[in-house]
């Protein structure tokens, strides 16, 4: 009688050097996110990611030489991350294709909602420190157009080609992101849900108004 020899678990394989780095970057990332919206720019200092990451000093700088290169990659980080959650809403928002002023009120629902969440507090935390900090202003201005592109498009996509298309689309989303950022710096102070907030019903009629849907819903 013979016996299947027993198994022999093996070892995963070592993880290749690439692989360790992307991941000691990610670390530093997300220490780094959790400091702006924990603790503001003024407390996101190299030394406290470093602590909350558990990172080596050198491992950091390899990373990130500077302050404002790592805050600006953290909210970059933050934004990507979100964008890609929002698409992921989206999609279940508009699953049954809605239409016309139904598509615009939920839209501006999904829009605002991205207002109160981390990644926004940790934008103001940076947009404001860099008013005194050039190297940090500097470092922002560089990745602002392409985020900017990206935040686009997949506001393009909660809107759909129907809304999008439209000549007064580009000034009306723009309106709205202004707006939006505008209205949501009061809930740094105020404490009250934002679900409820006025502003909402004004920015669903303006739309309705502007892409002449004033008759519909």
């Amino acid at each position: 009688m013979t016996t299947e020899p027993a198994s022999v678990a093996t070892a995963p394989p070592p993880r290749t050097r690439s692989a360790r780095t992307a991941d000691s970057r990610l670390l530093i990332l997300d220490a780094a996110v959790a400091c702006l919206v924990e603790d503001g720019a003024a407390g996101a200092s190299t030394l406290a990611v470093q602590a909350r990451a558990g990172v080596s000093r050198g491992r950091l700088l390899h990373h990130f030489p500077s302050r404002a290169e790592l805050l600006v990659a953290a909210a970059d980080h933050l934004a990507s991350t979100l964008l890609e959650e929002v698409r992921s809403r989206a999609a279940a928002l508009m699953e049954d294709q809605p239409t016309g002023r139904e598509r615009v009120d939920r839209a501006i629902d999904l829009m605002w909602t991205t207002f109160q969440e981390p990644p926004f507090w940790a934008a103001m935390e940076l947009w404001t420190a860099a008013r005194t900090d050039p190297a940090l202003r500097a470092a922002l201005r560089a990745e602002e157009r392409p985020l900017r592109a990206a935040i686009a498009a997949v506001a393009d996509g909660i809107w759909g080609p129907e809304i999008a298309g439209s000549p007064v689309y580009t000034d009306l989303t723009e309106l709205l992101f202004t707006s939006m950022r505008g209205v949501a710096l009061l809930y740094a102070f105020e404490d009250r849900p934002a679900a409820t907030d006025p502003h909402l019903a004004l920015w669903k009629r303006l739309a309705a108004r502007l892409l002449s849907l004033d008759g519909e819903g």
